[in-house]
């Protein structure tokens, strides 16, 4: 069974895509918030420089691999977004 990450794990994260990610900010909708009657927000995910949020998730795990890990090499198996995110991440 995996332990799901904790706020150490999520503040290491944000460590090390510090500077190497967009920041994208939260867009608002004043008109889906009077149609919904609630706060709607956006996070363009899509403004990253692989058009998703999956950069920050293959960064995050590649950067964490031990040098042992990184000689064995990875593989990505997606021909989407997690394999863009990869392969920029690489």
């Amino acid at each position: 069974m995996t332990t799901p990450p904790g706020i150490t794990d999520i503040h290491r994260a944000a460590t090390r895509l510090s500077g190497l990610i967009v920041e994208t900010p939260l867009i608002e909708s004043p008109e889906l918030n009077k149609r919904f009657g609630a706060r709607i927000l956006f996070k363009p995910e899509t403004l990253q420089r692989t058009g998703s949020f999956k950069f920050r998730g293959a960064y995050n795990k590649l950067s964490s691999l031990s040098d042992e890990q990184r000689s064995r090499g990875v593989v990505a198996f997606s021909s989407g977004n997690h394999a863009q995110g990869v392969a920029a991440s690489a």
